[in-house]
């Protein structure tokens, strides 16, 4: 007989593909992780991973009951939120899921909302990039999470929280050679900085710069919008900015921001969760809270007004 337990840590194995990493995880002893795997094996009659000294990886029969296990455990999950539902909403455990995108700048205005409106949740968040959390998603290892469309993930429904605008950061020194509103085509001839592969703001970024037919892209090995901006600030190119970054990350000077002339590209940001949860009402409620903390984040950075083509000190 197979146990949750089970289906847990086979789980845990096939995404990290690790025993020492799964066991770190799921906070219990290699030996224990692995007892429970080869239990599992002998109900199904062979093996699941084949083991080597650098790590496993599944076989043939563990592909195949990989997506099952996916399935059944998200099931679960949300079996079990059916028994704490109340009336009461977001009063309970909330595993939310974050893009490392979007966490910096909404993160600290919607924390604070939910700690002043729903001092009885508990939230656990998880940064990490889109494809990882759509996983953990259907997984059932989070709850929901707060992504940018498209998601082109079966299984997960959504709730579209607001548009973010972009905008085009460039070295203070050169803000002059640029005309404000900035035409999309004017990126033809611009060193462009982007982030490495995996992150959901270069993909959107390489969309961009595929319609306006743009230039020279750069991937100089950041994993964050921070580093780029610093890279930005040192004349090694430009990059484009989410709306929402614009008031934390231009604080610490050189870089000037410059805003596109219509229409402007855009990412939509959006709430992910299975379709059969429980806790719709909650998700709902959330994604209100999150479209005001959004709203604030992109309102104190006033990035459409003139003063933002000009250097930023």
């Amino acid at each position: 007989m197979v146990t949750l337990r089970q289906l847990r840590y086979f789980q845990a194995l096939s995404e990290t593909l690790h025993f020492g990493r799964a066991a770190k995880r799921l906070n219990i002893s290699q030996p224990a992780l692995s007892a429970q795997i080869q239990q599992m094996e002998e109900f199904f009659g062979g093996p699941l991973f084949q083991r080597a000294a650098s790590g496993v990886s599944l076989t043939s029969d563990g592909h195949l009951i990989g997506g099952r296990v996916q399935r059944i455990l998200a099931e679960v999950a949300d079996l079990e939120s059916l028994a704490s539902a109340g009336d009461r909403l977001l009063d309970r455990k909330l595993r939310l899921g974050i893009i490392a995108s979007v966490a910096p700048y909404l993160l600290p205005k919607l924390l604070a909302a939910l700690a002043r409106d729903h001092p009885g949740l508990e939230v656990e968040v998880r940064e990490s990039l889109t494809e990882r959390l759509a996983d953990d998603l259907l997984s059932g290892e989070i709850d929901c999470a707060v992504a940018a469309l498209p998601l082109d993930v079966s299984g997960l429904e959504t709730i579209a929280l607001f548009d973010d605008r972009f905008y085009l950061a460039v070295p203070a020194a050169e803000a002059g050679r640029l005309s404000a509103p900035v035409p999309l085509d004017a990126l033809r001839r611009e060193r462009l900085i982007l982030l490495e592969e995996g992150h959901c703001l270069r993909a959107q970024a390489m969309e961009i710069c595929r319609i306006a037919d743009a230039g020279e892209l750069s991937a100089l090995g950041a994993t964050s919008l921070t580093t780029i901006l610093r890279m930005v600030a040192g004349g090694l190119g430009s990059t484009l900015i989410p709306e929402m970054a614009v008031a934390d990350e231009t604080r610490g000077g050189g870089i000037a921001i410059l805003p596109f002339a219509p229409p402007a590209p855009h990412r939509t940001v959006a709430l992910a969760f299975r379709p059969s949860t429980a806790r719709r009402r909650d998700y709902e409620a959330l994604a209100e809270l999150i479209r005001d903390a959004g709203r604030c984040g992109r309102d104190a950075s006033h990035p459409g007004q003139a003063a933002l083509s000009a250097e930023i000190a």
